[in-house]
Formats: structure tokens, sequence, C-alpha cells
């Protein structure tokens, strides 16, 4: 029996592998699944393991304070090696552009081991923003041996840097999947709950940020435009889930300290963050994940960028690019209160990033994969 080994260290990673891993594991008759986790990332990662009910065969437990993407990449590597050994995988499953992934798919390609690439072909054009996703992305395309595209544009991108048509599966994005399946059978927890009821009624933006290249100047400038947006209008909250990393801490306790009807609250389990979203007014984050969440949703955003790797949200008219400026987020802010076009635009879209059935797309391709390859009928 094949094995098939996936591999995941951050939250968007298994936020959008969990659906894949279901649909593998609904076909136990066919391969051996295998998952394994870096901890890349700690706190965040591990209450969606179990929200996600997916079971960890492996912890690398590479996680340390402070530490750097070398750092990251070097025990990645490093624990991988005798775990192929021992595992002896047939396939190893990578997603997105996360140290974790560049690492899984590097050390597969060593042990000749083929990589399949979830979220393949996404780009920005500037190998630098968003830094170093865009050239982990880059060099695992180079790796792969299988890619799994979300969009046509992405599938273009990817026949444009000369991957072969075959060796590239069009699927959706799973995110999709994942979000219908939790919000279908959950209800948001009573804190949550509570929240939401102290502020209805009214207009509900929804921050997240944390990106690197956002740190400093930049973020306190966004955060500045927001508070002033907030204090002038009586009838705008704000939520916003507080990403750990001690940089974005500090530029919230400089500019949002004291501020009313401003909510910093601790991150959120999966399935609470979606019922926030699913009750916001207007979206602002600087997140790749809520680039694909906010459509499913019918939800605007801004997106506090200057790049974007998934122009499909700007061209289907859900998200609208802010830059590094505060003064421009506060003038878009301000556009929103009376554009009403764009609110009809984005609840009608149709969802660039797939209906749902992703996971089902990969596995499917998978097999396709291994039939190819065998000869086997």
């Amino acid at each position: 029996m094949r094995t098939i080994l996936t591999l995941f260290g951050t939250r968007p990673e298994i936020i959008k592998l969990a659906p894949v891993i279901w649909a593998l594991e609904r076909r136990s008759e066919t391969w051996r699944s295998v998952t394994v986790s870096s901890s890349q990332h700690t706190d965040l990662l591990r209450p969606f393991i179990r929200e996600l009910d997916i079971n960890v065969d492996h912890d690398l437990a590479v996680m340390t304070p402070g530490q750097t993407p070398n750092a990251v990449l070097a025990k990645v590597l490093t624990a991988l090696e005798p775990l192929f050994l021992a595992e002896k995988p047939d396939l190893v499953l990578v997603q997105g552009d996360t140290t974790t992934a560049i690492a899984g798919a590097l050390a597969a390609f060593y042990a000749r081991i083929p990589v399949a690439h979830v979220e393949a072909g996404l780009r920005t054009g500037n190998r630098l923003s968003p830094f170093p996703e865009e050239m982990n992305r880059r060099l695992i395309t180079q790796l792969a041996d299988l890619h799994f595209a979300a969009t046509p544009n992405n599938v273009d991108i990817l026949l444009a840097e000369g991957v072969q048509k075959e060796c590239i599966a069009l699927t959706g994005n799973p995110v999709v999947d994942a979000l219908q399946r939790i919000l279908g059978r959950s209800t948001a927890s009573p804190k949550l709950a509570q929240l939401l009821d102290s502020i209805s009624g009214k207009r509900l933006i929804v921050l997240t940020t944390h990106r690197r290249e956002n740190f400093g100047q930049v973020m306190s400038s966004h955060l500045k435009a927001l508070r002033r947006f907030v204090e002038r209008h009586s009838d705008v909250e704000l939520v916003f889930p507080v990403h750990p990393n001690p940089s974005v801490r500090t530029a919230v306790d400089a500019e949002f300290s004291g501020a009313g009807r401003i909510h910093c609250i601790e991150p959120l389990e999966y399935t609470d963050f979606l019922h926030l979203l699913s009750r916001a007014w207007l979206v602002a984050s600087d997140s790749g994940g809520v680039q694909e969440e906010a459509p499913s949703l019918g939800k605007p955003l801004l997106v506090l960028r200057d790049t974007t790797e998934r122009p499909e949200v700007l061209d289907c008219g859900v998200g609208r690019l802010v830059g590094h400026s505060g003064e421009r987020l506060e003038e878009m802010l301000e556009t929103a209160l009376v554009d009403e076009s764009w609110f009809d635009t984005v609840r009608t879209t149709k969802n660039p990033f797939g209906k749902g059935d992703a996971g089902e797309q990969i596995a499917s391709a998978i097999e396709r994969f291994f039939t190819t390859k065998t000869g086997d009928a």
C-alpha cells in the first residue's frame, strides 16, 4: 500500500490541508495517510488540529522563541530525513509558501520522493513581497511533481513558467471546503456570541494584520487610520483578534490603547473567527487566507498590502488594494460608507476560489498520478 505524507506547521496550512487529509483518509483502502506537524507555530496551530479533528502521527517540535526562518528550515530538514527513512512515503504533500513547506519539498526532493503542492501558482511578481513567502512558493514550484492550482490564473502562471500541463490540476482552494463544513456544523462560542450581541446593530469592521513587511511604520499608520475612522463614526465598532507576534502587540499597545469601540481580543479558534467574519460589515486584512475567506462569505475586503498573489479577489470586485498608506486606508474606509454598489457586487459575485470540493479534487488527482505512474488500470 502506498503512503502519502502530509506536512504542515502553521495555522493556514492545517486549515487548507484538513479537507485534503479528510479526503485521503476516506480512501484508506487505496493508501496510508501519514500526517506530520513541524510545529513551526505552536500556540496558534494546536487548537486548529483539535478543532479540525486531525490526528498528528509525528510532531517535529521545531518551535523555539525568536527563531529565524533559517533555523526553522534547518530543523525541519534535519528532522525529516530519518522520518522519511522510517515511513517510506511515496508522495510528500505540502501547502502554500511557509518555511515548513519549502523545507518539506526540499527534503523530499533530496530523498527522491515526489512532491505535491497545494495552492500552487500564486505570484505577486515581486520576489521580496511578501517576504520570504514569494520566493518560497517559486522554489516549491521547481521542486514539485504535482501542482494543485486553485484558479485558472494560477494554472496560467504555472504554464508560463514551464510546468507541464499534465502535472497541473485545477482544484479550487480547500479553504472553501473547510469554511463550509465548519460554518455548517457550528455556532459561535458563548464568549464571542456575547461580544457580537453587545455590538449588534453597528457596522462591524474585522481587522487582522500580522505580515512581516507591515511591521513598524506601515502597521502603525494603518492602525492610526482605523482608530480615527472609528472615532469619527459612532455606528462603527472594530474587532481585532491580535496576533501574538511581539511586533504586532507593540503596535497595538501604542495605537489602540484607550480607544473606544475598538475591541482587541486574543486569537480565536477558527470556528469563532469564521463566525466573526460572517458578521462583518467590512474586513481589513493583510492575510492571504482572509483574501479567500472574504469572497467565500460575501464580505467586502480592504487588503492592507501593496501587492497580492490573489488578484482574483480584486478582479471579482470583492477586494480593494490599500497599499501601505494610512491616509489611503482612511479615504477608502470613508468611501465604503457611501458606496452601496460595492456591497451589492460583493453579495452577488461568484467565488473565484471554488465551490467547496477541492479536497476531493486533490485526492482524485493524486490517484490519477499514481495510476499514470504505474500504468495500472
